[in-house]
């Protein structure tokens, strides 16, 4: 693991040519740090004018290096979705942590080893039952576990509703045992709201449950001290946060084509890519065949419920520019099929020619790879762009 400020860790030694895109061998992720740079300040600038702390979620990249982006190259607060990130961004110097996925008994004492390391490690939870187990390692630790109340504000997956009848007796139990941080919130639901008018609906929404729920602890008689709400699609439309002290938000880094049918950026954003190369032609069937399949796309198919199916992926060539019309419609293991659409005319890329795969899911591509070849688009518009730094993702499984 290496805490190298981003695009300076050489991607060869002095003495050789630069690499670019054409060198190493496929499939392999890339970084486009320009685009990256664009949409990090974007999300930075609309939780400042909202008047909120932002906390992205590094679940996405797993990266050091390109966390050091967010914060403008200081460990800054942030979210994980298990103790593996946790842990690895933690030994990268980051100490102000939320695990924002429900706590199970058995990790608590991994939760206690981080907190001891003097790292400020936030779990969550929804029920009674994981209350009382925070309570209780908490006490015979002789530390105190910041945990937060998840609260479900759209019915997508986990928390209580702002007006559950056991709210406030979580909120007793934990804090009794000095370990009441807050609430949280996730509008799942809004990965599914399509235009800016749906999902400032849903970011109203998230915000008016977190704050409810965390008026109800008040009013109780106990401490809320943080509000945090956000996904990518709410983060961006939102445009009141009264009450809420936090937005989280991930993807936003790289975001991909299921947020561009949303709406929430343009194809023109995506940071994240896959270069493949063509293996084959089987113009019997209009198909070229390429090096990557679904181990480097992934098999998430999030645009098929969109209006515009994009298959696996858009395919650009190795500067970025869309070929009109292809599309990656079809994957098996190492296998990927182009095919034009729209009355495209399939065209003639021999054996050997490589491309970008721009993906439907960024996280779920890059948890396909080790790592990320990083270029830089503002700088670098060859037919082959130079390969800045390559960047090592952190253990977070």
């Amino acid at each position: 693991m290496t805490t190298t400020p981003p695009a300076t860790r050489p991607a060869t030694s002095p003495t050789d040519r630069p690499r670019t895109l054409a060198d190493p061998d496929t499939p392999f992720a890339v970084v486009d740090v320009h685009r990256a740079r664009r949409n990090i300040e974007r999300l930075a600038r609309h939780a400042d004018r909202l008047g909120v702390a932002l906390r992205p979620h590094v679940k996405t990249a797993k990266s050091l290096d390109l966390a050091a982006l967010l914060h403008d190259g200081a460990p800054g607060p942030v979210t994980v979705s298990t103790l593996a990130e946790a842990e690895a961004f933690a030994d990268g110097g980051y100490t102000d942590i939320t695990y924002a996925v429900g706590i199970a008994p058995h990790k608590l004492p991994r939760v206690i080893a981080l907190l001891r390391r003097g790292v400020t490690l936030r779990v969550l939870l929804d029920s009674a039952e994981q209350a009382a187990c925070v309570a209780e390692a908490a006490r015979a630790a002789g530390i105190a576990v910041p945990a937060q109340i998840e609260i479900d504000c759209d019915g997508h997956r986990g928390g209580l509703r702002p007006d559950a009848p056991g709210l406030v007796g979580i909120g007793r139990v934990l804090h009794e045992a000095g370990c009441l941080d807050g609430v949280l919130t996730h509008a799942g639901e809004s990965y599914f709201a399509h235009g800016a008018g749906e999902q400032r609906l849903a970011a109203r929404n998230e915000r008016d449950a977190a704050v409810a729920a965390a008026g109800r602890l008040r009013a109780a008689g106990l401490p809320v001290h943080v509000v945090s709400v956000g996904s990518t699609p709410t983060a961006h439309a939102a445009e009141d946060l009264t009450g809420v002290t936090e937005l989280r938000a991930g993807n936003y880094v790289f975001f991909d084509l299921v947020m561009a049918g949303l709406g929430v950026c343009a194809v023109d954003d995506l940071a994240l890519s896959v270069v493949v190369t063509v293996i084959g032609h089987r113009p019997e069937y209009g198909w070229i065949v390429t090096d990557g399949g679904w181990m480097a796309m992934s098999r998430d198919r999030g645009t098929s419920a969109q209006p515009q199916d994009q298959g696996y992926g858009l395919v650009t060539d190795l500067t970025g520019r869309p070929v009109p019309g292809l599309v990656m419609t079809a994957a098996s293991q190492e296998h990927g099929t182009l095919t034009a659409r729209d009355g495209a005319r399939l065209p003639e890329l021999p054996v050997g020619t490589r491309l970008r795969v721009l993906p439907n899911h960024a996280c779920a591509t890059a948890a396909q790879h080790r790592g990320y070849h990083v270029v830089d688009s503002a700088r670098d518009t060859g037919p082959a762009p130079t390969i800045e730094a390559v960047w090592p993702r952190v253990n977070g499984w």
